[in-house]
Formats: C-alpha cells, sequence, structure tokens
C-alpha cells in the first residue's frame, strides 16, 4: 500500500512503536494521523509535532474505540490504514498472578484488535481497499519467560491477525502482524529482558520496517531477523526449543532470585 494521502489511525501512538508509527505516517504522505492513547497529553504532544489529531482512546473498552473510528470519519472522511498497536506490560509472574491482570491484557492484546476490526474492516471491504496492523511481539510468535500473561495474550493478537488475514485477504483488506523483540520503550527493561538478546531497536526502526513491510503487503513484520530463525527451529523440534527455553527461564528465575 502507498501510504501518501491516506489516513491511519495509531493506537498507544503517545510514546514508543506508537509514536514512532505516527511519526513514520506523517513522514510518508499519509493526509492524517490521528494518535490516540490513553495519555492524552503525550498523545497531543505527538500529535502537535506532525500535524495530526490527538484522541483520547483506552482501548480495553470498545465504546473509546467506536469513538475514536467516529472521531476520524468525522474529521477525515474514513480510516485507510489501522495500526492496532496500543499494548501493556504490567507485572512480571505466570499462573499465581490475579485473575484482573489477566483480563486486562485480554482486552489490550486480544478484545482490542477485534473491537477496532468491527469497527473499521466493514468500511474498508466496502472500498475494497484497507490496511490493518496488529502489534503483537516476537512473544507471540514464539514465548517469553518474564511474564506468563504478556506471552500467552501476544499468542492470541497474533492467531487474530492470522485469522483476519485469512477471511478479509482477498476481498481489499490487507494485513500484517508486527513482532518484534526488545524495542526502546517505557515497557523494556535497560538490558532488554530475554527479548534483548539480539539486540534493542529503536521505535524508528521499528516503524521503517513496517512501512517496508506495508509496501510489499507481507503478513510477518519481523525487525529483528533472528525471531524468523528461531520460530522455524521451533517448528522443526519442539520438543528441544521448549528445552531451551526451560533454560532461560531457570536463568531468569535465578537472576530474580
Amino acid at each position: 500500500m502507498d501510504i501518501r494521502g491516506k489516513v491511519a489511525v495509531v493506537t498507544g501512538g503517545a510514546s514508543g512503536i506508537g509514536a514512532g508509527l505516527a511519526r513514520r505516517m506523517a513522514a510518508e504522505g499519509a493526509r492524517g494521523v490521528v494518535v490516540a492513547d490513553v495519555n492524552l497529553e503525550r498523545a497531543q504532544a505527538v500529535a502537535s509535532e506532525i500535524g495530526g489529531l490527538a484522541v483520547a482512546c483506552d482501548v480495553s473498552r470498545e465504546a473509546d474505540i467506536r469513538q475514536l473510528v467516529a472521531v476520524t470519519r468525522e474529521r477525515f472522511g474514513q480510516v485507510d490504514i489501522y495500526l492496532s498497536n496500543a499494548g501493556i506490560l504490567g507485572r512480571m509472574g505466570g499462573i499465581e498472578l490475579e485473575d484482573e491482570l489477566w483480563d486486562k491484557m485480554w482486552q489490550v492484546h486480544g478484545m482490542a484488535h477485534v473491537w477496532a476490526a468491527r469497527a473499521v474492516v466493514p468500511e474498508m471491504v466496502a472500498r475494497g481497499e484497507g490496511y490493518f496492523l496488529v502489534t503483537a511481539s516476537a512473544a507471540g510468535l514464539l514465548n517469553i519467560v518474564e511474564t506468563a500473561p504478556y506471552g500467552v495474550t501476544k499468542h492470541a493478537a497474533l492467531a487474530f491477525a492470522e485469522w483476519l488475514r485469512i477471511a478479509y485477504g482477498r476481498r481489499g483488506v490487507r494485513v500484517s502482524c508486527l513482532c518484534p523483540q526488545a524495542v526502546r520503550t517505557d515497557m523494556v527493561p535497560a538490558d532488554g529482558g530475554s527479548a534483548g538478546i539480539n539486540g534493542i531497536l529503536s521505535p524508528e526502526q521499528v516503524a521503517a520496517e513496517v512501512v517496508a513491510v506495508m509496501r510489499d503487503e507481507k503478513f510477518l513484520v519481523l525487525p529483528h531477523p533472528e525471531v524468523a530463525k528461531y520460530f522455524l527451529a521451533k517448528a522443526q523440534d519442539y520438543d528441544r526449543w521448549l528445552g531451551g527455553m526451560q533454560k532461560l527461564y531457570a536463568q531468569h528465575m535465578a537472576n530474580a532470585a
């Protein structure tokens, strides 16, 4: 897809990958960029920088997403590109973590993409053109040892992106899924954690890779190309891959102790 002249919505756009995507959409010539975030003040700062529109939006609420889309249509007429990027990390841990945290992760990393697709995909189908990007994580293809809710719900994000591509890919809706490892954002520790093994990228580097994949209309966006090799190794010998992840988990627990 050629971004020039299109209208793009970016959730989680006030910082990190989202801010990088918003800036890159503007640099690519989008005629409208909507920066959506729970932190309206920071969203306004990014929007002011790029000549975009800031909208307060909590993606864990379907009503907020519907309002975001309505405001975008009112201002720009339509939504050509929806970058469903907002995410949360929560706390480290596994099965002991409370249901409220798991539920929040499901809403932000799962249902937010479903609600967004409900709001924008029908109009994309009607026009015969549109782009929907889901920000998952390398944790969606692989996993992550530090936090079970994050790894599990990012798998769900990837699965929904796959389904959306399967269901609507021949009806004019392009769908991609962003699966980076560590990116320099507020969510990532200084050393990158287990995801930092292949280095920590800047949001600008990630946004550049997203645009390159959108031009080619491919599915996976892998700013860290090593992820493809790990994913292949996982498929070829699942038990060996699990053994390696067990070692990584043991190391994480030892460091935490």
